[in-house]
């Protein structure tokens, strides 16, 4: 019997509370601000730094988990084969992928919700009526989008981002720097779609990893994500220890980049035509080969070899 929404996700007791208090909400216009981030980890996510923002905020944050998803419905076990521990002659144990919705308090005790966890392999629109029906249930006001793209930039430069949303007066200080293009689909962005259709306002910004950097670990970016999250939405989230870790990466980076002539050139060039560009037109950040914005299919080309680099990756049968 195919599975309903509902079917996919256990709302538990610690719940009670929030669900209580958007139940005694007579009108909306009574009803408070709750804000619902995502940082669906998957390979939509280049130097997984929206998956690192989410992690940060629970390792910074009072929280605790109000709904899990069902992983054995969602996830694809091959494709993000979980950890075992073996130990002589026998397994002891399994860290298994998990999909949890978080209620969380910013350092300003403004309560929100952080959707955290492995991105669904199955099943997108079931998932997205879910969050959908959670999105209702807990008087959800805004939905916000964390995630990252490779792009032609120098990481020696500051971190520059995409921002997207369901209607245009949520990002109106954002941007646009193209067209209509196609690029491969995610959860997220399904999410974000059914949202919007749904009558739900739902955004998010994407930060610009250097092409480069886009299979490593980059905090740099991770901490843009974070700074986005405060201009959206005045939550106050702590960014410190992120931000000594992309100092400390950026070291790292600069020592890596140095042993090689070559890779050394490649970052020139990179700053060169960012440098350019910006002198131009300092209200936009992004660049082509030839100092403009790269089209359409230019960014939906290194998306795609991105993603061809992920799936090269995965455990075949």
């Amino acid at each position: 019997m195919r599975q309903r929404p509902e079917d996919l996700v256990e709302v538990l007791p610690e719940a009670e509370q929030l669900l209580a208090r958007e139940a005694a909400v007579g009108e909306p216009a009574d009803r408070g601000v709750l804000v619902l981030v995502h940082d669906l980890a998957g390979d939509f996510d280049a130097a997984h730094a929206g998956a690192l923002a989410g992690s940060h905020l629970l390792a910074s944050l009072p929280h605790q988990v109000i709904a899990r998803f069902d992983v054995d419905a969602l996830v694809d076990y091959r494709g993000h084969r979980p950890r075992m521990v073996f130990s002589g002659d026998r397994y002891e144990s399994i860290t298994s992928p998990a999909i949890d919705l978080y209620a969380v308090e910013d350092d300003a005790g403004t309560p929100f919700l952080l959707l955290h966890g492995t991105e669904p392999d199955y099943a997108w629109e079931r998932f997205s009526a879910a969050v959908l029906q959670l999105v209702e249930a807990f008087g959800v006001t805004s939905v916000v989008a964390l995630h990252a793209i490779p792009m032609p930039v120098p990481h020696t430069r500051p971190v520059t981002v995409t921002a997207h949303a369901t209607r245009r007066q949520l990002i109106e200080a954002y941007p646009v720097y193209w067209g209509e293009m196609r690029i491969p689909g995610s959860a997220g962005a399904l999410l974000e779609l059914r949202l919007g259709e749904g009558g739900v306002d739902a955004l998010g910004v994407a930060a610009h990893v250097p092409h480069y950097l886009a299979q490593a670990t980059y905090p740099a970016a991770s901490l843009t994500l974070l700074e986005q999250l405060h201009r959206l939405t005045g939550l106050h989230v702590p960014t410190e220890t992120l931000r000594e870790a992309a100092e400390a990466n950026r070291t790292e980076i600069d020592e890596q980049i140095g042993r090689s002539v070559e890779n050394t050139a490649v970052v020139a060039a990179l700053e060169e035509q960012y440098d350019s560009f910006t002198s131009a037109r300092e209200s936009t950040d992004l660049l082509g080969s030839a100092g403009e914005v790269p089209s359409g299919e230019e960014i939906g080309a290194q998306i795609e070899q991105f993603l061809a680099e992920q799936d090269r990756k995965r455990p075949r049968d």
